[in-house]
C-alpha cells in the first residue's frame, strides 16, 4: 500500500491539485511542524544535538520526493496553473528546509 501511494504520484497518477493542496501543502507541512516540534523538544529535554538535527531534517527526502512529484506531473498537465504549481512546489521545498 505504501508502495502505491508512492508510485503513484511519481507516475502522475494523482491529480495534480490534490498533490499540490492535499499531500505537499497540508500533509507535508504538517509533518514537517510535528517534526520541528519534536526536534524542539528533544532539544528541551538536553538530548545530543546530532538526534535532535536528524529528527528536525528527516522528513527533507519526503519533502524532496513530493516537490519533485509536482513537476512531474505539472510537467504532463502544462499549462499556467500547473506552472505555478511548479514554482509554488520549489518555493515550498527551500522553506521547509531552511526552517
Amino acid at each position: 500500500m505504501l508502495a502505491g501511494f508512492f508510485r503513484s504520484r511519481w507516475q502522475g497518477r494523482v491529480p495534480l491539485d490534490r498533490l499540490f493542496w492535499r499531500d505537499m501543502l497540508l500533509a507535508g507541512t504538517v509533518i514537517n511542524i510535528a517534526s520541528s516540534a519534536l526536534a524542539l523538544l528533544l532539544l528541551g529535554l538536553k538530548l545530543p544535538l546530532w538526534l535532535v538535527l536528524a529528527v528536525h531534517f528527516l522528513p527533507v527526502p519526503y519533502n524532496i520526493f513530493l516537490a519533485l512529484a509536482v513537476w512531474r506531473t505539472a510537467e504532463k498537465a502544462g499549462g499556467a496553473k500547473a506552472s505555478l504549481m511548479m514554482l509554488g512546489s520549489a518555493l515550498w521545498l527551500i522553506a521547509t528546509v531552511v526552517a
